[in-house]
């Protein structure tokens, strides 16, 4: 076997056997196989593609390249959850300790921002002491007191992914679904959890365009997991707007904070129920009408807000700022940006949106760049909204007074205004 002859049989449509898949992960992975035969590889998967069971056996190759969490000891109560990327998404702050305390076990891996998308590992930072960092033995632990845990991916894990991507960003070989597909599940097959919830966003913010697009990689993602023994169900859900009111890290702690505390309803409390009740519904083995009245009793009861302070807490935070949030720094600058003209938000260009909130400072365009925890956008008026002319569209916040204008700039030209009703959009396009 050579990875020659796996190139050449890729190139001309046929169908790699287990042995051939994995020889090529592991040798791309130990630095015998160079990156330029990876690269071809990678190009011929995107013009022949794969089948089911070769992406299956690709992301189970990726996946045992490196590290692996055992969260075996918890049985079948694991629960991850996985976002596709977007703007103003906090759910994973909400959806953990709403599932720890109707009883499952969130033990998760989360990764930093990069680009116009945010980050938890970020978000939870901006909560003062939070550990991101815990050894293996510190994580088990607190997961077996508290039935949470969320820290920054460790190096270690799935290299062969991470020297994949590396690839197939600067090779032209990103958009291959089986190539993303392998790439998200080989992940979450090594954080460990038996049931995963994937949100799979579709729209302006997001990485796959439509809602077609994202359910057919959303269905391959799902049936990944079940070949490889998890309980995998995806959310297709709108991107075209951001999630929720607030996008930058402090920000969307405050929002998600309030939607614990039942103050704040709307799209990303209901989001943050359909993905809980989701993985409830898997772990419990209950209907998912069951699972939901599970997940809104532990939001009105005030359980999941004390679970969430239990969480912080646990890893060093300082759960006094949830109970009193005027304890979370606030930026020093703001600039309110108005309507141009009367009508009706017809369109928000969501990535022009997540640029503008990295401008003010809140994001990094590559690894390692310092960020501006307390900046950031609330938004007052999205897709379907009337407006007038001068009305308070959002207000930006930084730490850096002469990013302001410019972002402003980016923020309005983000928007499509005219006199054309349109109707609200949907949150969830399908289920899988």
């Amino acid at each position: 076997m050579t990875m020659y002859d796996i190139i050449l049989k890729k190139r001309r449509g046929y169908e790699l056997t287990d042995e051939e898949i994995k020889y090529a992960v592991d040798g791309f992975t130990d630095g015998s196989i160079p990156d330029y035969q990876m690269s071809a590889l990678a190009m011929a998967i995107c013009f022949n593609s794969m089948t089911d069971r070769e992406t299956a056996t690709l992301t189970f190759a990726m996946a045992d390249s490196g590290d692996q969490l055992d969260l075996s000891e918890f049985g079948s109560m694991t629960c991850d959850k996985h976002s596709t990327g977007g703007v103003g998404d906090k759910t994973s702050l909400i959806v953990a300790p709403l599932v720890a305390s109707c009883g499952g076990v969130f033990a998760k891996m989360s990764g930093r921002g990069l680009g116009h998308t945010g980050g938890t590992i970020d978000k939870l930072e901006s909560i003062r002491g939070y550990r991101t960092e815990l050894s293996e033995e510190e994580f088990l632990e607190q997961t077996r007191k508290i039935g949470i845990c969320v820290i920054g991916q460790t190096g270690n894990m799935t290299p062969a992914d991470k020297k994949l991507y590396a690839l197939r960003d600067v090779t032209a070989t990103v958009d291959s679904i089986p190539l993303i597909a392998s790439s998200v599940m080989s992940k979450k097959l090594a954080a460990g959890a038996k049931s995963i919830v994937l949100d799979v966003k579709a729209g302006s913010g997001a990485f796959m365009s439509d809602a077609e697009s994202a359910k057919v990689l959303a269905e391959k993602m799902v049936e990944i997991g079940r070949r490889c023994g998890r309980n995998v169900s995806a959310l297709i859900t709108n991107m075209d707007m951001p999630l929720g009111k607030c996008v930058g890290n402090s920000l969307e702690v405050l929002e998600a904070i309030s939607v614990l505390k039942g103050e704040t309803k709307g799209e990303l409390r209901e989001l943050c129920l359909e993905l809980a009740s989701t993985l409830l519904s898997m772990c419990h083995e209950i209907s998912h009408d069951n699972a939901r009245k599970m997940a809104e009793n532990a939001l009105d009861s005030g359980s999941a807000f004390e679970k969430f302070k239990q969480w912080i807490s646990a890893q060093g935070g300082n759960a006094d700022w949830a109970d009193n949030t005027d304890l979370f720094p606030k930026a020093q600058y703001s600039l309110e940006v108005l309507s141009p003209a009367d009508g009706v938000i017809q369109h928000m260009n969501t990535a022009q949106i997540g640029r503008a909130s990295s401008s003010l400072g809140a994001g990094r365009m590559k690894k390692g760049d310092p960020i501006d925890l307390e900046a950031g956008i609330i938004i007052e008026k999205k897709t379907g909204d009337e407006v007038r002319k001068g009305e308070l569209l959002a207000t930006l916040y930084s730490n850096k007074q002469e990013t302001l204008l410019n972002s402003s700039i980016i923020y309005t030209d983000a928007l499509s205004i005219s006199d054309e009703p349109v109707e609200k959009p949907k949150l969830i396009f399908d289920k899988v």
